[in-house]
């Protein structure tokens, strides 16, 4: 993918959240809108005394969600405000944990502020070469799930142990660069991790850098996630995310063994490529993966069986609805009990009705096999076979996006999708059901939700 993501569709102020915070906190919107103004006030001197070197924000998304991402601005004295590097367009962006640093104790995670050295001797210089030699804005961008910035009442000085302890460790890692840097730190699983575009959103934001404006082709973003197989005495990648950041912006990507060592690039592996599940609009309404579902009698009733995110409902409002059957949902109706009652009552009125569930297990199934039979209604059966890395994506575009999610569904926890798979028994005809139609998961919608739909999620 190249050039800039297109806007996240989410609501379009986010709160700036005071947490002993320099300069106060502000409001703008998540947009690239910022005036030169706006972004200067950023950096104003709060006192006459002599400024800090670090100044620290707790944004959120919105003005009514608590704070999930730590800005910080580091700025030594005599070097050039950020602010007033307008000619520098090139941004090298840096993940934060084994790239630029790794723990001193050898341990996983860091055991304070002080457990921590230079992932190789090479990368300060580095850095500062970018910044004093080759004119680039730099910047880190880090996923810290294990920093929350809600209070926890059971425990605040714990709560605040980790943030301070985390705030320490990258002032340190700053002094010992003395060139201007900022980092970007998203604590939940918002529109701010990696590789969703949250935090390259506020970086351009907040230097007052429009989407043409940035350097695309020459800028970078090296992080250790790049989905790389184990080999040649190395450990698997635990993830992808960072390469799919830098494709999400459609920024040049790298390792740090390929950036700073300048190593040659190790075999990996994308193990979800939402393009493969993209049609023409001309092939939308003609796949042949998808027959064409026809109601074969004045009264049915159709189960949907699949996971969470798995396009149950999406195939509903566009295939069933239209031919009258009435949704029957547990979401909505909260309890299995309230959706058999519901159903019973329709059935009673001669009316179809669809049953979007997971229905993932024979029992669960055979009450509405059951329910069917006492009104001598036949039942037929819908099974959506995508596989949980699709589901995942699609329930995070839906809770993220909200254009695309009519019935304001949150995100939903792995544990949904890991319970489905555990219990999920596939469908057959001998439990009673008259027909199976599988349904194989390609995305449909407009122009603008298949570029959303399309970037990384996950």
């Amino acid at each position: 993918m190249s050039g800039q993501p297109p806007a996240i569709t989410h609501p379009n102020k986010r709160k700036f959240v005071s947490a002993t915070v320099s300069p106060p906190p502000l409001r703008r919107k998540l947009q690239s809108t910022t005036t030169q103004n706006s972004v200067a006030s950023f950096f104003t001197k709060t006192s006459q005394k002599p400024p800090e070197k670090i100044k620290w924000q707790e944004r959120a998304v919105d003005d009514d969600t608590p704070g999930t991402l730590i800005v910080g601005r580091y700025e030594p004295t005599g070097v050039e405000p950020m602010i007033a590097q307008n000619k520098r367009a090139k941004v090298a962006a840096f993940d934060l944990d084994s790239t630029l640093i790794e723990t001193a104790s050898g341990k996983k995670f860091a055991s304070g502020a002080d457990d921590w050295k230079w992932w190789h001797p090479c990368v300060p210089e580095t850095l500062k070469k970018l910044y004093n030699e080759d004119g680039y804005r730099v910047a880190v961008i880090s996923n810290q799930g294990g920093i929350s910035l809600k209070v926890d009442t059971k425990g605040p000085k714990a709560h605040q142990t980790k943030i301070l302890s985390f705030k320490a460790k990258v002032a340190a890692v700053f002094s010992q660069l003395e060139i201007p840097i900022s980092i970007y730190a998203a604590t939940n699983k918002d529109i701010f991790r990696k590789p969703r575009t949250g935090i390259w959103t506020e970086l351009l934001d907040d230097y007052g850098i429009s989407a043409t404006e940035v350097d695309i082709k020459k800028s970078i973003f090296v992080g250790d996630a790049g989905g790389r197989e184990a080999g040649g005495g190395k450990s698997k990648d635990f993830s992808c995310s960072d390469r799919n950041f830098a494709l999400n912006v459609g920024i040049t990507y790298s390792t740090p063994e390929e950036f700073f060592l300048k190593d040659a690039p190790r075999p990996f592996v994308q193990s979800f490529d939402p393009t493969r599940y993209l049609l023409s609009t001309s092939q939308e309404d003609e796949n042949p993966n998808n027959p064409t579902f026809a109601k074969t009698r004045a009264q049915e009733v159709v189960l949907l069986c699949g996971s969470p995110g798995a396009g149950k409902s999406t195939f509903y409002n566009r295939n069933l609805l239209p031919l009258g059957y009435s949704r029957i949902n547990q979401d909505t109706l909260k309890t299995r009990e309230r959706c058999l009652k519901v159903a019973s009552e329709l059935l009673r009125e001669g009316k179809s009705i669809a049953v979007d569930n997971t229905n993932p297990d024979t029992e669960v199934r055979r009450k509405w096999i059951e329910l069917a039979k006492k009104h001598s209604a036949p039942i037929r059966c819908v099974l959506f076979t995508a596989d949980n890395t699709i589901c995942q994506h699609n329930d995070v575009v839906r809770a993220l996006n909200p254009a695309m999610n009519p019935e304001k569904r949150t995100m939903l926890p792995s544990m949904a999708f890991n319970s489905f798979k555990s219990r999920y028994e596939p469908p057959k005809p001998s439990e009673g059901f008259e027909d199976i139609t599988e349904v194989n998961f390609q995305f449909v919608g407009n122009e603008e939700e298949r570029k959303i739909w399309s970037r990384h999620w996950t």
